[in-house]
């Protein structure tokens, strides 16, 4: 929950100095639902800005710490979450004009939230998890506007989540689809996340990286999860599906999402080390 960073931030940063331990360039910060919609579930929407920018600072303390150990640059990215609403979507099956989500309702927290992840020290935004464009093209006019009234040079990435076999976005758009909606914000990067396993994502992953003229990216789930919801795929299977992406060319960064622990960032990284 992003309201640890606030209560048990030794908690959240203990978590970050694992995965950094383990092999990570780049964490994200604690800030997933970390905007005024998601919040407002919990009443807490008046925490958006005291959250990522707490976040922020855990994760940056946490990188700062291992890479002076260490030795080697570490980064953290200002994510940016979905939200829980859709804003091209109704979720009233018998009035599909109907929304319970603005652009500019989008674009007003999102504002907030790259506001403080840019205070907190964060390396690159990220823009994730992407299953509505439309939500994320209101966080990319939002973090473009701070980006410039700031006149921080920060690096920016985008996610999006293919969220079955069909090969689509939740709200209905195709990888080639989903690149043209959001290229004009010249991101550094631009992946997939989330959803599916590496093995499911692979055609996907194959399509963006030869159509998209930028970095590529790819941080899949441990598999598909279980009747429990839990993830079964093993750190050594994960890190060879995706040795396999970067000797095939296709991308510039790997990583995991959902079930992917320690141990799992731990195999990918030795199994990239050596890969252009």
């Amino acid at each position: 929950n992003d309201l640890l960073v606030l209560t048990r931030p030794d908690v959240i940063g203990e978590i970050h100095r694992r995965y950094l331990e383990a092999g990570a360039d780049i964490i994200e910060t604690n800030t997933f639902n970390s905007n005024a919609t998601s919040q407002a579930d919990y009443g807490t929407e008046a925490l958006v800005r005291e959250l990522n920018l707490a976040a922020a600072q855990v994760a940056r303390r946490a990188a700062d710490d291992v890479a002076a150990r260490t030795g080697r640059p570490r980064f953290v990215a200002g994510a940016l979450g979905p939200t829980n609403r859709t804003a091209s979507l109704s979720p009233q099956v018998n009035d599909p004009g109907f929304r319970n989500i603005t652009f500019d309702e989008l674009v007003a927290t999102y504002d907030e939230a790259t506001r403080a992840l840019v205070e907190g020290g964060v390396d690159l935004i990220l823009v994730e998890t992407i299953f509505d464009t439309l939500n994320a093209k209101a966080a990319l006019f939002a973090v473009r506007r701070v980006l410039d009234e700031l006149g921080a040079d920060l690096p920016l990435m985008v996610s999006g989540t293919i969220t079955d076999a069909s090969g689509r976005t939740l709200s209905g758009q195709t990888v080639e689809a989903f690149w043209n909606s959001v290229r004009h914000a010249r991101p550094a990067g631009i992946g997939l996340n989330c959803a599916l396993g590496a093995k499911q994502l692979r055609p996907y992953v194959e399509e963006l990286s030869r159509i998209a003229p930028t970095h590529i990216s790819c941080y899949p789930n441990a598999g598909l999860p279980n009747a429990f919801g839990a993830y079964d795929e093993t750190p050594e299977t994960t890190a060879r599906l995706l040795r396999e992406f970067a000797t095939d060319g296709l991308l510039n960064l790997v990583g995991g999402c959902c079930g992917t622990t320690p141990e799992h960032i731990a195999a990918i990284a030795a199994a990239v080390r050596d890969v252009a």
